[in-house]
């Protein structure tokens, strides 16, 4: 669902003098009153953004003239100075990571903060972020605190300006980070955070003091539901955020059945209000990017794959009538479904049963050598993963796997090779690992070997190709043999959230 209403994208091109923030509803900037709009604040008085009035916040303000970023990027990075607490919802490929780095050195520059520690995922802690703090802010010190607790712990000590660690790295050295005196943590893909319940968000939460600065960024705050943003919002804006998640479910949601919640008609307001103050970027609206071309690609099951999978529907359809099924059931016997499609399937006791995918990988043959530039697959299965990798690799094409079992500093190689080396000239992704924050504009393609059932991931993960630095024109391709595959390809493609729609889904492959 579309969460950030027209009047709260913070900046258009056709507009670089105005910067909209939630600073106070009583604020003068420049000597120029700052209006009230929509919960927001338009500020008119940086218009070449050489700012030397004093942030209402920090009480000093005054932009470092040597950066030349892009101008969004600067409308960004002021907009963060601005606000101890914020978010930053720039769509995929608009340069977040750059903008965070921008304006928390001005702020280390200007003593207001001491020391930041980035929370990001595992796969672009080097790749990403310790990349770019070496372009944008080569003058600072960094480290990234990965490995055994006490390696981790040692990092944390050591003093560095930024440190970075991944999301489940943060509980096992919490005491570590509270007392190594970090002023400002900056949460990238921060949908981690969406769930108030979890042990990880209970101790970021423990880590945010009442002077602790916390930027968090991502492009996709509430894709999979309204509810996702109760967690993000309990963290920035806390205030107006309801106490109990109940009460905030009950605001933007309709309970259908025990299993079945809607959108009401006014989520989205109650979702902006509760999610500020926030800036935003399209892409549309900064970047002159190549398009991008969405493509499906029918492939027919083999004899192997049409056998079970018609054991199974006709399984499905017995268990239906002889008992209610729940949400829990559905997403597993659909599950199910796609891992037959897509050329293995797990059993009970977790072994994997191959199947005959040779018509799919026909099709995917084709799609590659019909590239004019290197190859994206995401693959949804970890077993189909092994097999597509040895099939390519008895044809003699390049590839190399990105898969939640290679560590982050050999993710991080495979990354530079892939964009800098002729080879590989595939890439191989289990969707989760590396839908976020990756740059891999080598690739001007994109094969979904099978449809992933997250619209956040299915939205990031075509992102990786289509950002900043894209010269060519960029192709997504579906592939699809399955009425499961062609149902859930068509909910991602029209952004509907594939989990609300889970029992309505189910019970349409069973008629």
């Amino acid at each position: 669902m579309q969460i950030i209403k027209d009047k709260a994208l913070l900046f258009t091109a056709e507009h670089p003098e105005v910067i909209t923030s939630a600073i106070k509803k009583s604020s003068n900037v420049g000597g120029n009153k700052v209006l009230v709009n929509w919960g927001v604040e338009e500020t008119h008085a940086l218009k070449d953004l050489n700012i030397k009035a004093p942030s209402p916040i920090t009480g000093q303000y005054k932009w470092p003239g040597q950066h030349n970023p892009f101008e969004h990027q600067k409308t960004t990075s002021a907009f963060l100075t601005m606000n101890k607490r914020a978010f930053c919802f720039n769509e995929q490929g608009t340069g977040k990571t750059a903008s965070a780095i921008w304006a928390s050195d001005f702020l280390l520059k200007q003593g207001i903060i001491r020391r930041v520690l980035v929370i990001c995922p595992l796969s672009i802690m080097d790749s990403a972020w310790r990349a770019d703090l070496f372009t944008f802010a080569m003058h600072r010190s960094v480290d990234v605190a990965y490995g055994p607790a006490k390696k981790r712990k040692a990092i944390i000590a050591g003093g560095a300006d930024y440190v970075i660690i991944n999301y489940d790295g943060v509980e096992i050295v919490s005491d570590a980070i509270a007392e190594g005196g970090f002023d400002l943590i900056i949460a990238d893909e921060a949908t981690h955070y969406k769930n108030a319940q979890t042990r990880r968000w209970k101790t970021l939460n423990k880590l945010i003091g009442p002077d602790t600065w916390l930027w968090m960024m991502t492009g996709t705050p509430a894709a999979q539901s309204p509810v996702d943003a109760y967690g993000l919002a309990k963290l920035v804006n806390p205030k107006n955020t309801p106490r109990f998640y109940g009460s905030f479910r009950d605001m933007v949601m309709y309970k259908v059945t025990n299993f079945k919640w809607i959108p009401k008609d006014s989520a989205s307001d109650t979702v902006f209000n509760v999610l500020q103050p926030a800036m935003r970027f399209t892409k549309e609206d900064c970047l002159d990017l190549p398009d991008m071309v969405y493509t499906k690609r029918e492939v027919e099951l083999t004899k192997q794959q049409k056998k079970y999978y018609g054991a199974l529907k006709k399984h499905m359809v017995m268990q239906a009538a002889g008992e209610e099924i729940t949400a829990v059931n559905a997403a597993a016997n659909m599950n199910k479904l796609l891992q037959i499609s897509c050329g293995a399937i797990y059993t009970d006791n977790g072994d994997a049963l191959e199947f005959d995918v040779k018509h799919r990988y026909k099709v995917l043959r084709e799609v590659i050598d019909e590239s004019s530039q290197k190859v994206l697959v995401f693959v949804p299965f970890r077993h189909a993963i092994n097999i597509l990798a040895g099939k390519l690799n008895s044809d003699g094409i390049s590839n190399a796997i990105i898969q939640g079992s290679v560590s982050a500093p050999h993710r991080t190689e495979i990354f530079k090779a892939f964009q800098n080396e002729v080879e590989p000239q595939v890439l191989i992704i289990q969707p989760a690992a590396a839908a976020h924050g990756v740059t891999l504009t080598a690739a001007n393609t994109v094969v979904w070997w099978g449809p992933t059932s997250s619209l956040e991931t299915y939205l990031q993960a075509n992102a990786r190709v289509h950002r900043a630095g894209q010269e060519h024109k960029c192709t997504v391709v579906q592939l699809q043999g399955s009425l499961i595959e062609r149902h859930v390809y068509n909910l991602l493609d029209n952004k509907i959230d594939i989990h609300t729609q889970i029992l309505d889904l189910y019970n349409e492959l069973l008629d």
